[in-house]
């Protein structure tokens, strides 16, 4: 594979962006300088502002853009920004950058609108995003220009919003590698309500479960508990704007779920009385078709298999096993490795496509991987 060059200025040869002229970013914690990493990389001149100096500094030195100037005329303005204040920096952007299109990167999408529609704010070239992105670490240290590829990008539009103004935006998306979904504010919040927002207060409730219990109990935890809660570790600071936010859309699924608690709760309590064990297992088995319903590598809703390779706690096994699985020509549609401490070997969980299965296992026996399990076992 040839290495790709990148210039003193954070600009990659070759590369052409679809989005032409300055764009300012307004705030330059975790997503303001990932997407500007990503847009220098493309060549495009990066304008950032934040107000706070230390964290513009940062961004700029590690190179997501230079410092906003007073003659800037940029061509987009992406407000990246706590919830609570995206409203005051939309209408402040729009104010301040009559030729620019404004659009914002928050969590949740109809309380802005709503601000800025009471205000009685000109919302012609705003236009409210959200890139499906993020990273448990915030900040301009923790960004990265990769992390949008692939993700869903949801654009807002409304009636009034010019084929111009949108087309700005997904280029935008496009450039960072992101895949553009149009949604209304509404169809978004109640959305990532379900898929975002609730999984956050379920991973914090459960993880907040340690918090009394015995060391001994929290030595057995395994990969399972370490994935249900990996998104606990957050910043409450943030989360609480969003809940706030999206309280009504949130408080719909929490309901449903505890409703669902409830319902498991009882059977457990009597396992012996008639239907309880039906529906202990109805729960699982709904678990099994709604997790089936997600969408696989690339938003392709397709069904992969997994097998088990022990690896040798040793330097240099994973490189190994990757290139044996480079010269099986295999795909790896997703790789999770779990290490318990002490333990001389991990588990390497590795996802392929069905029709290749058989090979791979067979492929990986012959240069004497050892196979744990499958999921046709």
């Amino acid at each position: 594979m040839s290495e790709t060059r990148v210039r003193a200025d954070g600009t990659v040869p070759g590369r052409i962006s679809r989005v032409e002229g300055t764009v300012r970013i307004v705030g330059a914690g975790l997503l303001g300088a990932s997407i500007g990493h990503a847009l220098m990389r493309a060549g495009v001149d990066v304008a950032l502002a934040d107000t706070s100096r230390s964290q513009l500094r940062l961004a700029v030195d590690y190179g997501a853009g230079r410092a906003a100037a007073p003659g800037d005329a940029p061509a987009l303005v992406v407000v990246c920004v706590p919830p609570d204040v995206v409203a005051d920096v939309v209408e402040a952007e729009l104010r301040a950058h009559p030729d620019a299109v404004v659009t914002d990167v928050a969590s949740v999408k109809l309380q802005p609108l709503r601000e800025l529609r009471e205000r009685g704010v000109d919302l012609t070239r705003y236009i409210g995003s959200h890139p499906m992105a993020g990273r448990e670490r915030g900040g301009a240290i923790s960004a990265r220009s990769d992390i949008f590829v692939g993700r869903p990008w949801v654009i807002c539009r409304d009636g009034e919003t010019s084929a111009r103004d949108l087309a700005l935006v997904e280029s935008l998306a496009l450039d960072l590698g992101a895949v553009p979904i149009e949604m209304t504010p509404e169809e978004h919040d109640r959305s990532v309500a379900l898929v975002s927002h609730v999984p956050q207060v379920v991973a914090s409730l459960l993880a907040a479960r340690f918090v009394p219990a015995a060391a001994e109990s929290l030595e057995l935890a395994g990969q399972g508990v370490r994935d249900t809660t990996r998104i606990a570790h957050s910043a409450p600071e943030l989360w609480v704007q969003i809940l706030d936010a999206n309280a009504a859309p949130v408080v719909e699924v929490l309901d449903a779920l505890a409703a669902d608690l409830a319902e498991l709760s009882q059977a457990l309590r009597r396992t012996d009385a008639p239907g309880s064990r039906r529906a202990i297992a109805e729960a699982i088995r709904r678990g099994n078709v709604g997790v089936e319903r997600l969408p696989g590598k690339h938003g392709q809703r397709r069904h992969f298999v997994s097998f088990v390779v022990m690896i040798d706690d040793t330097a240099g096994q994973l490189g190994r096993l990757f290139g044996d699985l480079g010269e099986l020509g295999v795909n790896v549609e997703d790789f999770r490795l779990e290490h318990s401490p002490g333990a001389p070997l991990g588990l390497a969980e590795i996802a392929v496509e069905r029709s290749i299965l058989e090979t791979c296992v067979e492929g990986l026996e012959a240069r004497g991987w050892r196979i744990a399990s499958t999921d046709d076992d």
